[in-house]
């Protein structure tokens, strides 16, 4: 028996240092909004694929599905965080400094659902539009700046920030609506290429992604103007996500500070 305890000791001892080496190996992923939607389904595929992951949220105790997913996978790693405090964003990138991260993605946004987002410019609700543009604009720019030199560490090198092409002059809706969204994301857009001639310096390739029309159901409470699931042609989370991993998969320094589609990573004019 005392020989048997040996042999198991000396066999685990000689597995502890390459299934250490293992878990270093996976790249990690940080997701922002990891709450539920798009966030949500990042967090699922990306544990499927077995990277490590700090997913983020408000209100991490209220995340449910999140907190179920990490229940049964001891990789993700939940953490309080709204993109708009600026000093949480700093506490986040001190507490991982040590901490490469292979991928940032920017996915927290503020969906226009509000009663002004179908009306017209007279009913511009301008709290919602200060809140949009700190929210989808302001906050992401705040996250990679923070956390682009963990970015640097990594051996992916890359950030994506989920946009839309709301923000984008020509293929946004031809219509009058979604006034405070629509300028937010077009914000987004223009950090996202300014931001890239930074990161091209740095070894860093950055891209804003649109998600699609994503089915992305409001929370108990939110008014359902503007929802991505009453328009035409909306696709399910998991769609969308795949989509969006796999041009995250093969973005290139040459397609730094681009805005691509997620179906095939064309490129999306501003």
């Amino acid at each position: 028996m005392r020989l048997i305890a040996l042999v198991a000791a000396s066999l685990l001892a000689a597995i502890a240092p390459l299934t250490t080496a293992l878990a270093a190996a996976k790249p990690t992923v940080l997701i922002t909004g990891a709450n539920r939607g798009i966030g949500l389904e990042l967090v699922r595929q990306y544990s499927a694929r077995d990277w490590k992951i700090i997913a983020t949220a408000r209100d991490p105790a209220g995340a449910t599905e999140l907190q179920a997913l990490a229940k049964v996978d001891p990789d993700i790693t939940i953490e309080k965080l709204d993109v708009t405090d600026h000093a949480a964003v700093d506490a986040l990138a001190t507490k991982y400094k040590d901490q490469p991260i292979d991928v940032l993605l920017s996915n927290a946004a503020k969906t226009p659902r509000y009663m002004s987002a179908m009306k017209g410019a007279a009913t511009i609700d301008y709290e919602e539009a200060r809140n949009s543009f700190e929210i989808n604009a302001l906050g992401p720019a705040k996250l990679i700046a923070d956390f682009l030199p963990h970015v640097q560490k990594s051996d992916q090198k890359k950030i994506a920030v989920i946009s839309s092409k709301a923000g984008s002059f020509a293929e946004s809706p031809k219509m009058s609506m979604m006034y405070e969204y629509r300028t937010s994301k077009a914000a987004l857009n223009m950090i996202v290429y300014t931001l890239s001639y930074e990161t091209a310096k740095k070894g860093v390739t950055i891209a804003a992604i649109s998600p699609g029309s994503v089915d992305t159901k409001p929370v108990e409470g939110e008014l359902g103007f503007g929802t991505n699931f009453k328009q035409p042609g909306v696709i399910p989370p998991a769609e969308s996500v795949a989509g969006i991993i796999r041009v995250i998969d093969g973005l290139t320094p040459a397609q730094n500070g681009q805005f691509l589609d997620y179906k095939d990573g064309r490129v999306i004019p501003w």
